[in-house]
Order: structure tokens, then sequence, then C-alpha cells
């Protein structure tokens, strides 16, 4: 595993004693339901102004970018089909959630004079993680071909939330993305899939190596990583350590810790215009022109 980044601020990781963790404790390293007690709540606040939120735009609607089930885009253009566009690539360690249970993080971004772009993608055991990836390189490309006929045709930032920050890092260097914002995301494959998670994963050792943005070489586009302060310190690391990667490489990019935040209340700040997430989404495409 990579060296891991020690910070006196943070909570000690603990897959520096993974060895001596059993399997309970080493799933509650990643278990975010678990680890934050209202995120049943906050999660049925979400579905719910999403499906609001979903019902007020249908035209952009269940648009396939391939031929899968899941494999389609929700659109929610700006007014101008120039404007700047995020690509938002939602989490769920891989195996659960779907695009529609996210449409409400779009407000702030539209409000913005943004469009915002939301695929989806076959869950696991379905399909592989390396197929998921596939996937998301595949909406990708439709996206650059297809978009300004449907609204949409600026420059693309590419974000993701929890598994989906881990999607958007590896697609970085798509000639479509400008930059990506990975939040609150999971770097280093290697201790999942000494997890819960992995029994429908099924994680290779070639994933593994070749899907995790920690073992990887730098990409010298724009990444800023968030994560909240109250989340999980696996992930917090995570997001540390993926930035002291990318800033040992002189690779460009901001560290945004999000006071208070924790795993699910993060992405409030995609909710309104002035929104902390929005402003990073913003900076960004400033960073990359």
């Amino acid at each position: 595993m990579p060296a891991f980044v020690l910070d006196d601020a943070t909570p000690p990781d603990p897959r520096r004693r993974w060895d001596s963790l059993d399997a309970a404790a080493r799933g509650a390293c990643y278990d975010n339901n678990a680890g934050v007690p209202d995120s049943a709540a906050q999660v049925a606040a979400r579905n719910a102004a999403s499906a609001t939120y979903r019902a007020a735009h249908p035209d952009g609607l269940d648009i396939p970018y391939a031929a899968g089930a899941r494999t389609g885009f929700d659109l929610y253009p700006a007014t101008e089909t120039g404007a700047p566009c995020l690509v938002f690539v939602h989490g769920g360690y891989w195996q659960r959630n779907a695009r529609a249970d996210f449409a409400c993080f779009a407000e702030g971004l539209n409000a913005a004079g943004w469009s915002v772009a939301m695929p989806g993608y076959t869950l696991a055991p379905e399909a592989s993680l390396t197929g998921i990836v596939a996937e998301i390189g595949a909406a990708l490309d439709w996206l650059a071909v297809h978009g300004p006929a449907r609204g949409i045709g600026g420059p693309t930032i590419l974000a993701g939330w929890s598994a989906g920050a881990h999607l958007a890092a590896l697609h970085l260097g798509h000639p479509a993305v400008s930059a990506v914002l990975a939040i609150s995301g999971v770097y280093d494959l290697a201790p999942i899939r000494e997890t819960y998670l992995n029994e429908k994963l099924g994680l290779t050792e070639v994933e593994i190596e070749t899907l995790s943005p920690l073992r990887l070489a730098v990409t010298p586009k724009p990444m800023t990583i968030a994560y909240g302060s109250r989340e999980l310190p696996a992930l917090v690391h995570d997001a540390r350590n993926l930035h002291a990667l990318r800033s040992a490489a002189h690779a460009p990019g901001a560290l945004l810790p999000v006071p208070g935040a924790d795993h699910f209340s993060i992405l409030d700040g995609f909710r309104r215009p002035d929104g902390i997430l929005v402003r990073a989404a913003q900076d960004l495409l400033g960073g990359a022109r």
C-alpha cells in the first residue's frame, strides 16, 4: 500500500494497524451510513428533493449513452449551449444508488448559469469495476459528441462523490475533461478488497493496481480534492494522500476540507449558487483555462 501522510490535525488512519483489525472493524472504516448518525434521514431528504427537481426538469431525462439499463444521462442544460457543464458521477460504493437520487445537486450550478449532466452506470455485481470505469469513459465520449445537440457544449468539469469521486479521478485524462472535482472519495482499492464491500465487487489484483488513483501516474490537469471534516478517517487520509501525491508531482489543484460536513451533508455545497462546491467548480474552470 502507498505510504500514508501523517497529520496531527486529523484522526489517526485505522489502516495503519490494518492487520490487527477484524472483519467488522475493517468494514467500519468504510461504512459511511453507520458513521453518520442521521444518514438515513439525510438520504431520504436528498431523494425527495431530487424527485422534485427531476419532475420540474423533465425534458433531458433518461437519455441513453449505451445499451445498458442504467447507462443513461439526466441532462439539465443551461440557457446557453456554450455554458460550462459539470458532469456529476454518483456514489454508492459502485453497487447502489442511481443518478435520479442526486438531481437536487444540479440546483446550485443551474442557478449559477451552468449545465449539469448526470450519468448512470451499471452496478456491481452485474458489472465489474473495470466495466464501470469503461462506462464512465463512454458517457464522456457520448456527451462530447451529442451534448451540443442537447444544449450542452461548453467546457466540462467532471465531478464525483464517494465512489463517483474515484471514477472521476480516473478520467481526469479524458480529452473532454478540463478538470476534476473529487468529493469524499476512496483512492486506494486494496483495503476495500478486505471488507464486506468486496462481496459484490470481486476486485482483482490488476484492478487494484490499475484503478487506484493513489497507485497511478499523476495527470497534470487541475483537480480539487474535497472532503468533510467529519468524514471517516480512512476517507480523510485518502483525500490528503492523493493531494500530497499530486502536489509532489507539481500538479495543480486544491485540497478542500469542508468544515462541519459529513459524508452526506458535504453535497449541500451544490444546492445554492454560492455553495462551496459550486465555487470550487467555478474556481477549477478559471484554473483550467
